[in-house]
């Protein structure tokens, strides 16, 4: 069990980002703001991926205008991304986001950003001081030479001082570089250094290969020893990807069940059974479950189900035949080809249990003749053949 760095918490709608609360996966709509319909459609996609915050871009007067309908209709808190102009984040806040994102030092001075931190405060919602490796300010970047670790968490903290000055607390503060390396090294100094919850992303992390892989190396270093709050897998592809990824990411570290997850082998010389399309063909459908169930699909006698023991149900095989099992332990043999619908009837079964129905969602199957439950997958598979 993860052990969880102690942050404050603060409230962002109807849901909670540190303290206690679980760690929030979020993202950002890539519509035109103005476009409030594209927005909304998104937002939906995105709740019913599991996404559980929307960031949107506000930097037009048309994307202000938009924002009370898209606040309304949303079914997840909304953020408004403020650059450069308060007035901006002003008019978010009035038209009732759930929070607001800023880089105070380069809102518009001292004077602004009070007229901003106090607009909030009487909302009661909460602020994100956001600094990227771009917005180090100069007089930092001067000081240490180019945009190092050191320098972004000096200036998050410069900042975090300037609100604290007003009073206000409700405060999440993230510092990205697009270096898996310089992510760790910030948010490790950040955690050392104040009690704010930390909003987790690897900036500008390129297209969904890479960028997966940037953001797992960062957030999983991070997550692991507790530190991290929220998480935003910043992707150049659909926000759905960035939820799906982000969730894989928790789901990988036992810190969130999010659906189904997938064991297969890598396959090998020993592999006897069409194993990759078979594995891509449970994937997509196991994408149409919520629930949280370990299912195997393994590809030879050495694999399946001995190292795949703890899943709740899988599947192998070879020279034609299949096996099902749950727990480790063969509950029918199939033709290869009747693998796939023996695997999801038996899932249907799991879940039915569960919810104390009858399964039948998947049509009925000609089995062979079963073996006993406690003959191992080898001996099974070599007495067919």
């Amino acid at each position: 069990m993860i052990q969880r760095r102690k942050t404050r918490k603060v409230r962002v709608g109807d849901r909670f980002i540190g303290g206690d609360a679980t760690v929030l996966v979020q993202s950002m709509s890539n519509k035109k703001t103005k476009d409030v319909e594209g927005v909304l459609k998104q937002t939906q996609e995105l709740k019913e991926a599991g996404c559980e915050l929307v960031r949107v871009t506000v930097n037009t007067p048309e994307a202000v205008d938009a924002l009370t309908a898209i606040v309304k209709g949303s079914p997840l808190p909304i953020c408004a991304d403020v650059h450069f102009d308060y007035k901006m984040a002003l008019a978010a806040i009035k038209a009732g986001v759930h929070k607001v994102r800023i880089n105070p030092g380069n809102i518009g001075g001292k004077e602004k950003v009070k007229l901003v931190v106090s607009a909030a405060k009487d909302r009661g919602i909460p602020i994100r001081i956001g600094v990227n490796s771009g917005s180090i300010e100069k007089r930092l970047l001067e000081k240490y030479g180019h945009p190092t670790h050191e320098a972004a968490v000096e200036s998050a903290l410069g900042q975090a001082r300037l609100l604290e000055k007003l009073e206000f607390h409700d405060i999440v503060i993230s510092v990205k570089f697009s270096s898996a390396l310089n992510t760790i090294l910030t948010y490790d100094l950040l955690s050392e250094k104040c009690d704010y919850p930390l909003h987790l992303g690897v900036t500008e992390a390129g297209t969904k290969f890479p960028g997966t892989v940037k953001s797992s190396i960062a957030f999983g270093s991070l997550l692991s020893r507790g530190i991290g709050d929220t998480i935003r897998v910043s992707l150049t592809d659909d926000p759905v990807e960035e939820v799906k990824v982000a969730f894989e990411i928790l789901k990988g570290l036992e810190i969130r069940a999010h659906g189904p997850i997938l064991i297969s082998c890598p396959t090998c010389g020993r592999t006897e059974i069409d194993l990759i399309p078979l594995t891509k063909k449970v994937e997509e459908k196991l994408a149409e479950f919520k629930e949280p169930l370990k299912v195997a699909v393994m590809g030879c006698v050495v694999n399946g189900p001995g190292e795949a023991v703890e899943a709740d149900v899988g599947i192998t095989g070879g020279n034609g035949v299949g096996i099902v099992f749950r727990k480790g332990k063969v509950v029918c043999k199939v033709k290869e080809e009747g693998l796939f619908n023996a695997l999801f009837e038996e899932i249907d079964k799991i879940i039915a249990g569960k919810n104390g129905e009858k399964g039948g969602r998947f049509s009925p199957l000609t089995r062979l003749r079963s073996p006993p439950l406690r003959k191992s997958i080898s001996m099974t598979i070599l007495a067919i053949r």
